[in-house]
């Protein structure tokens, strides 16, 4: 992998040290950031991510104040596969303009956007259901399912992801999917997640490739690399506070409306 970031995440071109004012006013060089992940170097695991083949596109829209450095996981989702795009913004004209190329039919692209729909609720015991506008399961679940070229991940806590459906009125146009996951996010305590069907997006991720594509090693994979970015967190959390901190608590207000 190149010095250089990869234009499709968006993040610096430079990952060399930086030079900072200590508490006292004494300069101090600050860790610098991995340019690939932008994660500060002592918590990176670029060198263990393998690269996975997926007939599935992946496109990750990350809202403006989600980019969590320490925890986040969409720049090393992306970094699994050869084509995925991470986009960070609040709106695009269209799916095409937010993936960067033309999108013939957005009918056959899934958006995973919970909203108020809960699997649980639903007459289903899947994992992945396709529901329509109303917030009830479409009808030929197996076919709809079946048909996705790629899916839209919304990188954000429960409001921000809110934020983000409103304002990108195009994915209306695309296949709305939510998730009924048989365990609880990994996370843990890390990062609490209000409902048990909350994950994060390279366990989002994996759920939906590895159901759609029937394959179940690349869940294996996306989560074997979330685990090891837990790990490298805690035991950098003990040994250097200051670059991974405790998590701030997060926006968890539980919507009425979807």
């Amino acid at each position: 992998m190149s010095e250089q970031a990869n234009p499709k995440f968006g993040v610096p071109k430079s990952g060399g040290p930086k030079s900072g004012v200590s508490k006292s006013g004494a300069a101090e060089e600050v860790v610098p950031d991995c340019p690939h992940c932008g994660k500060p170097l002592p918590l990176c695991i670029c060198d263990s991510v393998t690269p996975i083949k997926s007939r599935i596109s992946l496109l990750i829209l990350q809202h403006p104040q989600e980019q969590d450095r320490a925890l986040g996981t969409a720049r090393l989702t992306a970094m699994h596969f050869k084509d995925a795009v991470v986009k960070i913004g609040l709106s695009w004209p269209s799916l095409s303009k937010a993936l960067g190329r033309k999108v013939d039919d957005p009918s056959r692209w899934a958006v995973l956007y919970l909203g108020s729909a809960k699997v649980a609720d639903l007459d289903t015991d899947a994992e992945i259901v396709a529901i329509n506008r109303k917030g009830e399961v479409e009808p030929h679940q197996r076919a709809i399912l079946s048909d996705i070229e790629g899916i839209v991940l919304l990188d954000g806590t429960w409001s921000q992801a809110k934020a983000l459906w409103w304002r990108n009125a195009w994915m209306l146009k695309c296949q709305r999917v939510i998730l009924g996951p048989k365990r609880p996010s990994r996370y843990g305590k890390l990062r609490k997640e209000p409902r048990g069907d909350g994950l994060s997006t390279i366990e989002a991720a994996g759920l939906l490739l590895a159901g759609l594509e029937k394959r179940p090693e690349i869940a294996e994979a996306l989560n074997a690399s979330f685990d090891r970015m837990l790990a490298r967190y805690r035991e950098v959390q003990a040994e250097m506070p200051e670059l991974a901190p405790k998590p701030k608590k997060k926006d968890y207000r539980r919507r009425k409306r979807g």
